[in-house]
């Protein structure tokens, strides 16, 4: 426990910074990094499943879709950086299918060639497309505040979860994948977020504005407007925000539990792997994104 609190400790203040402060390309280096550990992570543990996957192919290709997004949507105006990036996703998305097989083709034991390419495509969209639309939403208007939002909504929905479902739950949800999950603790998370949520948007003009006089984010990226943002609305997207993030954790669950380990890396001290504290984001990210892309078309 003293580790893992130590670790968030040191982690949340970088990760706050960085997501304020930093310029977008400083942003989409980190993420791109971010998603080639996690990447790393997943696709040992596609091995413990007998699958050998097309690890130097999956990283190279996925390196250079950040690097395409980077340039393709550099000092773009929101609404324009947007078009860009469906672009890019829809391609990459669509190529890489035909891709990883083209590659699998090599191998001598052909029985292995589908199961590899398919780990890799799988890895591409389930770490890297998401990895991507983080950068996407940090491009958009406000984008500092959303994410900001987005991470403090996870967290919060995270700790309820833990120490309400460790305190007083008692109805398990899904014993067979995650035993400690309960209930009343998925209940206590979507209060949770909820109430962030909430606070987050109600009080967004003064937040905005210590930000901005402290230096930690530019105008554009902080909500400015004069009316107060419709709660009806901001309360849904949080809920929906909340599922997202319970199920992605619930599927990474899924995904050790069926290889048989417990954390997915040990990189981050009392936290396990990467992927073990993205895997949240990792589906809470694209209901995001596409909130914020929506809102940039009105």
């Amino acid at each position: 426990m003293l580790k893992r609190i130590a670790t968030a400790v040191v982690l949340i203040p970088i990760v706050l910074a960085l997501i304020l402060w930093a310029p977008v390309p400083v942003v989409t280096v980190v993420a791109a990094l971010v998603a080639l550990v996690t990447m790393h992570e997943f696709l040992k543990l596609t091995e413990s499943y007998g699958v050998q996957p097309l690890r130097l192919p999956t990283y190279l290709f996925t390196g250079l879709f950040f690097l395409v997004l980077a340039v393709s949507t550099a000092g773009e105006a929101p609404l324009s950086a947007t078009g860009r990036f469906l672009v890019v996703l829809a391609f990459a998305a669509a190529i890489a299918p035909f891709l990883f097989l083209t590659i699998a083709m090599r191998r001598e034991e052909l029985r292995s060639g589908y199961p590899a390419a398919a780990a890799s495509v799988f890895a591409f969209t389930y770490v890297a497309l998401p990895m991507g639309m983080l950068v996407q939403v940090r491009e958009q208007a406000a984008g500092a505040f959303y994410l900001l939002y987005l991470l403090l909504v996870v967290w919060a929905g995270d700790i309820f979860a833990y120490f309400v479902g460790k305190s007083v739950g008692r109805h398990l949800m899904s014993p067979r994948i995650s035993p400690k999950k309960t209930w009343e603790g998925t209940a206590a998370s979507v209060v949770a977020s909820v109430g962030v949520g909430w606070l987050l948007f109600r009080y967004a003009l003064p937040l905005s504005s210590a930000l901005l006089r402290v230096g930690l984010i530019e105008r554009r990226d902080g909500l400015f407007g004069l009316e107060q943002p419709t709660m009806g609305p901001v309360i849904l997207l949080t809920i929906v925000v909340n599922v997202a993030a319970q199920l992605g954790d619930l599927v990474e669950s899924l995904i050790k539990r069926g290889a048989g380990v417990k954390d997915s890396g040990a990189i981050l001290p009392g936290h396990g792997g990467m992927l073990d504290r993205i895997d949240a984001l990792l589906f809470a990210a694209p209901v995001l994104w596409f909130y914020t892309a929506w809102r940039a078309m009105q």
